[in-house]
Protein backbone atom coordinates (compact mmCIF):
# COMPACT_ATOMS: atom_id res chain seq x y z
CA UNK A 1 0.00 0.00 0.00
CA UNK A 2 1.17 3.52 -0.78
CA UNK A 3 0.31 6.56 1.30
CA UNK A 4 0.60 10.00 -0.27
CA UNK A 5 0.86 13.39 1.45
CA UNK A 6 0.71 16.68 -0.46
CA UNK A 7 2.31 19.95 0.64
CA UNK A 8 3.48 23.26 -0.75
CA UNK A 9 0.19 24.99 -1.39
CA UNK A 10 -0.41 28.61 -0.51
CA UNK A 11 -1.74 31.97 -1.62
CA UNK A 12 -0.11 33.83 -4.49
CA UNK A 13 -0.94 36.60 -6.90
CA UNK A 14 -1.66 35.94 -10.55
CA UNK A 15 1.55 35.30 -12.44
CA UNK A 16 3.23 33.79 -9.41
CA UNK A 17 4.64 30.33 -8.85
CA UNK A 18 4.38 27.48 -6.39
CA UNK A 19 5.91 24.04 -6.13
CA UNK A 20 3.72 21.28 -4.78
CA UNK A 21 5.21 18.13 -3.32
CA UNK A 22 3.75 14.67 -2.99
CA UNK A 23 5.57 12.50 -0.45
CA UNK A 24 5.02 8.77 -0.65
CA UNK A 25 5.51 5.98 1.81
CA UNK A 26 5.78 2.36 0.76
CA UNK A 27 8.46 0.36 -0.97
CA UNK A 28 6.51 0.01 -4.22
CA UNK A 29 6.18 3.75 -4.90
CA UNK A 30 8.59 3.73 -7.82
CA UNK A 31 6.55 1.03 -9.60
CA UNK A 32 3.62 3.35 -10.23
CA UNK A 33 2.78 6.40 -12.25
CA UNK A 34 1.47 9.32 -10.19
CA UNK A 35 -1.22 11.77 -11.15
CA UNK A 36 -2.12 15.25 -9.99
CA UNK A 37 -5.72 16.39 -9.84
CA UNK A 38 -7.48 19.48 -8.56
CA UNK A 39 -10.91 20.38 -7.31
CA UNK A 40 -12.28 23.89 -7.17
CA UNK A 41 -15.28 24.79 -4.97
CA UNK A 42 -18.49 23.57 -6.52
CA UNK A 43 -16.70 21.77 -9.33
CA UNK A 44 -15.76 18.18 -10.03
CA UNK A 45 -12.25 16.93 -9.48
CA UNK A 46 -10.25 17.22 -12.69
CA UNK A 47 -7.04 15.81 -14.10
CA UNK A 48 -4.01 18.11 -14.11
CA UNK A 49 -0.91 16.05 -14.87
CA UNK A 50 0.57 12.55 -14.79
CA UNK A 51 4.10 11.17 -14.71
CA UNK A 52 5.15 7.62 -15.52
CA UNK A 53 6.94 5.46 -12.98
CA UNK A 54 10.31 6.10 -14.63
CA UNK A 55 9.53 9.78 -15.13
CA UNK A 56 10.09 9.73 -18.87
CA UNK A 57 6.46 10.12 -19.91
CA UNK A 58 4.31 13.04 -18.82
CA UNK A 59 0.79 14.15 -19.67
CA UNK A 60 -0.89 17.48 -19.00
CA UNK A 61 -4.35 18.91 -19.20
CA UNK A 62 -4.61 21.53 -21.93
CA UNK A 63 -5.44 24.18 -19.34
CA UNK A 64 -2.03 23.84 -17.66
CA UNK A 65 0.22 22.74 -20.52
CA UNK A 66 3.24 25.02 -20.80
CA UNK A 67 2.72 26.42 -17.29
CA UNK A 68 2.91 23.37 -15.01
CA UNK A 69 5.68 20.78 -14.87
CA UNK A 70 5.51 17.40 -13.16
CA UNK A 71 8.66 15.57 -12.04
CA UNK A 72 9.66 12.84 -9.63
CA UNK A 73 12.60 11.64 -7.57
CA UNK A 74 12.13 7.94 -6.86
CA UNK A 75 15.19 7.85 -4.60
CA UNK A 76 13.37 10.27 -2.29
CA UNK A 77 9.87 8.89 -2.89
CA UNK A 78 8.77 12.32 -4.06
CA UNK A 79 6.70 13.73 -6.91
CA UNK A 80 6.58 17.44 -7.63
CA UNK A 81 4.28 19.78 -9.51
CA UNK A 82 5.79 23.12 -10.45
CA UNK A 83 3.09 25.73 -11.01
CA UNK A 84 4.15 28.80 -13.00
CA UNK A 85 2.22 31.73 -14.45
CA UNK A 86 -0.63 31.01 -12.10
CA UNK A 87 -4.11 32.27 -12.88
CA UNK A 88 -7.11 32.82 -10.59
CA UNK A 89 -8.81 29.87 -12.28
CA UNK A 90 -6.03 27.62 -10.96
CA UNK A 91 -7.43 28.11 -7.46
CA UNK A 92 -8.32 24.67 -6.09
CA UNK A 93 -7.31 21.91 -3.75
CA UNK A 94 -4.61 19.87 -5.44
CA UNK A 95 -4.30 16.11 -4.90
CA UNK A 96 -1.81 13.46 -5.90
CA UNK A 97 -2.82 9.85 -6.42
CA UNK A 98 -1.39 6.56 -7.56
CA UNK A 99 -2.22 5.42 -11.07
CA UNK A 100 -3.41 1.85 -11.49
CA UNK A 101 -3.47 2.04 -15.27
CA UNK A 102 -0.69 0.59 -17.37
CA UNK A 103 -0.44 3.60 -19.64
CA UNK A 104 -1.43 7.25 -19.85
CA UNK A 105 -4.83 7.65 -18.26
CA UNK A 106 -6.79 10.60 -16.94
CA UNK A 107 -9.82 8.83 -15.51
CA UNK A 108 -10.22 9.39 -11.77
CA UNK A 109 -11.50 5.86 -11.22
CA UNK A 110 -8.12 4.46 -12.31
CA UNK A 111 -6.35 6.17 -9.41
CA UNK A 112 -6.19 5.31 -5.72
CA UNK A 113 -4.23 6.15 -2.55
CA UNK A 114 -5.38 9.77 -2.65
CA UNK A 115 -3.66 12.28 -0.41
CA UNK A 116 -5.52 14.82 1.71
CA UNK A 117 -4.85 17.67 -0.71
CA UNK A 118 -3.15 21.06 -0.50
CA UNK A 119 -4.90 24.37 -1.12
CA UNK A 120 -3.71 26.71 -3.88
CA UNK A 121 -5.27 30.16 -3.99
CA UNK A 122 -4.45 32.62 -6.77
CA UNK A 123 -5.65 36.20 -6.46
CA UNK A 124 -6.02 38.64 -9.35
Amino acid sequence: QVQLVESGGGSVQAGGSLRLSCAASGRTFSNYAIGWFRQAPGKEREFVARISWVGSITDYADSVKGRFTVSRDNAKNMVYLQLNSLKPEDTAVYYCARSLAGGPNRAIKTYDSWGQGTQVTVSS
